[in-house]
């Protein structure tokens, strides 16, 4: 029956597969002789490589083979576990004395990276380099190239390149960087391959149905995780890295299919915290590259697409410890086969080769230059400290957030975990003119990291003049800019975390914080007669009602700032657990809790208030746990939908029902309190009839919350669920030609055109969008009076993207909460056209609008946006809970 079963696989892998086996296969690596005691991939997994798109599991099966045939030469770990439960590996591959202590060369590293190493010690330091193939999901070509490398490295026999890979460097693999994104692409496209490949770009084979394999489970681009670090997979890596301290670091990922390859020396613009010898480090890799793609007649580009700006990419975050890193990408098929534009068939084998050929360059590269990369890694952190020590004006940053206690705990253990010095005091002290109190943390950039200090705590990164003129210009000419991410990305900002800067070394005992220490909670009067209060402003309280209300606790919420008669005062949003309405082992269920959140709690003796609403006002409503629901599969925006899942069930720890979005037009929705739109395009799917059955549910009481793009939906005129419009660009001067009329043989009066300035006039479009804004952090103002803003500050960061501005609404139909800072203040971080600050004044960030018996909230931008700004969840949180408990939905 096996080999019935083995032989009908094969022969339908022939006949699905036609057009790879019709003509000879150029060698992968030319002049080759293989060691027949290595098994290759055709041998373990029964087809050879390239031929097909291996699975995770048959990845994990050939470095399981691979090992087991040559242990002493090639390592296998795992460093961590996806959000589906599948491993995430890495392999070293090496001499057997470079193996033999991985323990020993990650001590080595560590000294190295320390500022203060000797010569000795870089003389008998291998060099290393770290390949991370496939990120991306649906980029497959990495992972079957990362098993060509690992198999080329260890089988090739007496090969000069590998010999010298080999003598000097020890090499990381991981072949694999999203599991469980890899097997969602790998599944749903052999669902649909018939009797052969199509290479067809219009076959189902070529086109994804939502979501795509690029995300991760919770649907996150994880090459824009390193700096916030959400993602299980992000995590374990960045553990390693910071364990092994790898020279080199090559991100391989994919591209369009009609495209060629692309590798270093990078786009502008480039990272000013990033040093020239590390940008020159890879530009000479990326040389080495090239011979070896015009030796075998590979088309390649540099410079023209993938700049280094952004720290939180695959590529450019191991620059900040000293690392020379690069992105490679090669065009995809995104199947076996794929026909490109100019009539070329691209097979998969050729994307798998062309990966390969720049794994081995790169890591022959590499080898060539080990002792000139230890030696510029060790200057990297001396010249760190010494950058930080010059400093005479923001050498330090220190930052004790009394009312965002639990930001500026994760703010701290965040830096800790990106392996940065995070000292804690240990008394109060004064420094600077300035007084902290005890628990203050603080950052001395004189350290090996502190050029990441300085790119993630600043306010501002500066692109350099010479690149931002030439995106005015471009603009200028209605072409594009070479903007390609965000170009704001203030940690401190983002977090909502006021950090103070220090020349001067603060005089105190401190403690190294741990990136796994806890937040401790803080319990006064454990035994309070009438209950406790929960002082509302921070997510340890957001995560203390979240978890109080899956306890099914009664509890209420204050709606404004109130005072108790022994002159305690507790802000707006304070949570109020009466005693008479709970169980009698309330002590140890809100003990429990406090602990598990880090929440700050009061007993309370008494519920005489002498000013603000009473226990038992209007003001203080009953909150409900709500069942959530969210819009889920096309039109919608995928990123969007897993950065909102992602933050209230693993930020506010709070589970969240996915419907299919077509289904909310019919559907009955009455189970549900809350319904969140993400960004998306609805029209095509919900249209008059799905916006009207949402709008009926609304007015029975339930909270509709729209992101970004879905507020543009509501805001449609034939919506009609939100009553605001978008704006089109302001205009200082229009066209000299009129808007012609719509008649085929229309005409205008001539005009005389004297100049180039009126050329470029007469054709400016008199009605546009405003232009396109690629991502910053802008100062939002928020309304202290209402009371879903109850516990937010009154300017916080949100992040403003793309080119939609809306009116704001008028009182008749509801409440601007929250809106953009003025022209002069509005940017926050990053780089925003002048126009643009101008319009977006004052403008909606934050819509309320009641509805019948319930509500609409809009958020004109994303306030989950890549779940980095901790510095919004109160507020999201507020849109939540709060307004399910301020609806009045029909019993």
């Amino acid at each position: 029956m096996f080999f019935k079963s083995f032989k009908l696989t094969c022969i339908f892998t022939l006949i699905a597969s036609p057009l790879i086996n019709a003509e000879p296969l150029a060698p992968m690596w030319p002049n080759t002789e293989y060691k027949k005691d290595i098994p290759t991939v055709k041998q373990v997994l029964g087809y050879s490589i390239g031929q097909r798109i291996s699975s995770h599991s048959d990845m994990l099966r050939y470095f399981d083979a691979l090992a087991n045939a040559t242990p002493n030469r090639i390592k296998v770990h795992q460093y961590g576990t996806t959000w589906e439960g599948r491993k995430l590996i890495y392999a070293a591959i090496g001499k057997p004395e470079h193996l033999a202590d991985l323990e020993q060369f990650a001590s080595d590293m560590q000294k190295l990276s320390d500022g203060q190493a000797n010569n000795s010690l870089i003389k008998q330091t291998p060099g290393s380099v770290w390949l991370g193939y496939s990120v991306h999901g649906n980029e497959i070509s990495g992972t079957d190239s990362a098993m060509m490398t690992a198999y080329h490295l260890l089988a090739a026999k007496n090969d000069a390149t590998v010999n010298s890979i080999l003598d000097n460097t020890l090499v990381f693999i991981d072949p694999l960087q999203n599991p469980d994104g890899r097997t969602r692409f790998t599944s749903r496209y052999y669902a649909t391959v018939g009797l052969e490949h199509s290479s067809d770009r219009l076959s189902a084979e070529h086109n994804e149905p939502w979501p795509s394999g690029r995300s991760n489970h919770y649907l996150f681009d994880m090459n824009r995780d390193w700096l916030a670090i959400t993602q299980p997979e992000t995590k374990g890596r960045i553990a390693m890295m910071n364990k092994y301290r790898p020279l080199v670091v090559i991100d391989l990922h994919e591209m369009g299919g009609d495209q060629s390859y692309y590798f270093a020396p990078a786009a502008k613009p480039i990272n000013p915290h990033m040093t020239k010898t590390q940008v020159n480090n890879m530009g000479e890799i990326g040389k080495n590259i090239g011979r070896h793609f015009d030796q075998e007649g590979f088309d390649y580009f540099t410079r023209e697409i993938f700049d280094a700006f952004y720290p939180g990419y695959g590529d450019s975050w191991p620059t900040f410890y000293g690392a020379s890193a690069s992105t490679y990408e090669v065009s995809s098929s995104r199947g076996e086969l794929f026909k490109k534009r100019d009539g070329e068939i691209m097979t998969y084998r050729n994307t798998v080769r062309r990966h390969f050929v720049a794994s081995i360059a790169t890591l022959e590269g590499a080898s060539l230059n080990r002792e000139k990369l230890l030696t510029d890694y060790v200057d990297y952190q001396k010249s760190a400290i010494e950058q930080g020590k010059k400093d005479k004006k923001a050498r330090f940053y220190i930052f004790s957030e009394q009312k965002n206690r639990s930001g500026s705990h994760k703010l701290a253990t965040l830096m800790a975990e990106h392996d940065v010095q995070v000292q804690v005091a240990l008394d109060n002290f004064d420094v600077c003119g300035k007084s902290f109190p005890a628990g203050s943390y603080f950052i001395d950039s004189a350290q090996p990291k502190g050029r990441f200090v300085k790119t993630t705590f600043e306010q501002q990164v500066n692109m350099s003049p010479e690149f931002v003129a030439e995106q005015e210009r471009l603009r200028a000419r209605k072409l594009d800019n070479e903007i390609y991410d965000v170009t704001g990305w203030s940690l401190p900002l983002m977090f909502g975390v006021n950090v103070e800067k220090c020349g001067k070394t603060p005089n105190v005992k401190t403690t190294l914080l741990a990136e796994d220490a806890p937040l401790v909670a803080n319990i006064t009067n454990p035994d309070g007669k009438v209950g406790f209060i929960v002082p509302w402003g921070d997510m340890a309280a957001g995560r203390f009602l979240t978890a109080a209300l899956r306890k099914g606790l009664s509890i209420k919420s204050a709606d404004q700032a109130f005072i108790l008669e022994n002159g305690k005062t507790f802000p707006a949003g304070s949570l109020i657990i009466e005693r008479r309405k709970n169980n009698q082992d309330l002590n140890d269920i809100v003990a429990k809790i406090a602990s598990a959140t880090g929440a700050i709690v009061h007993g309370v003796d008494t519920s005489w208030v002498t000013s603000g609403p009473s226990f038992g006002s209007g003001k203080t409503p009953k909150m409900v746990a709500p069942n959530i629901a969210i819009a889920w599969d096309s039109p919608v925006s995928s990123l969007s939908t897993g950065h909102t899942r992602f933050v209230i069930e693993r930020e506010f720890n709070y589970p969240v029902t996915a419907i299919r979005t077509s289904m909310l037009s019919w559907a009955n929705l009455d189970n549900y309190q809350v319904l969140i739109l993400p960004n998306g395009y609805y029209h095509s799917v919900l249209g008059k009839a799905g916006a009207n059955n949402i709008k009926q549910w609304v007015k029975r009481g339930g909270v509709l919350i729209t992101l970004s793009g879905a507020t543009r939906f509501a805001a449609d005129p034939e919506i009609g669920l939100l009553d605001v419009q978008r704006e089109l660009a302001v205009k200082e001067s229009e066209s000299l030609y009129p808007d012609a009329d719509d008649k085929p043989d229309a005409m205008v009066n001539g005009v005389l055109l004297t100049s180039k300035k009126e050329l470029i006039e007469s054709a400016e479009n008199n009605k546009e969008s405003p232009d396109f804004v690629a991502g910053v952090l802008a100062n939002v103002e928020v309304d202290q009076e209402h009371w879903l803003t109850a516990g937010v500050k009154s300017n916080v960061v949100g992040l403003a993207y793309g080119n939609d501005i809306f009116t704001p609404i008028k009182l008749a139909s509801g409440k601007n909460i929250a809106w953009f800072a003025d022209a002069d203040n509005v940017l926050a971080s990053g780089y925003l056209w002048a126009e643009n600050k101008k319009q977006l004044a004052y403008k909606p960030f934050l819509i309320h609008q009641p509805m019948g018996n319930g509500m609409v909230i809009g958020y004109t931008q994303e306030p989950t946006s890549r779940a980095y700004l901790e510095g919004l969840n109160v507020l999201f949180l507020n849109s939540i809970f709060r307004s399910a408990a301020h609806a009045r939905p029909l019993r």
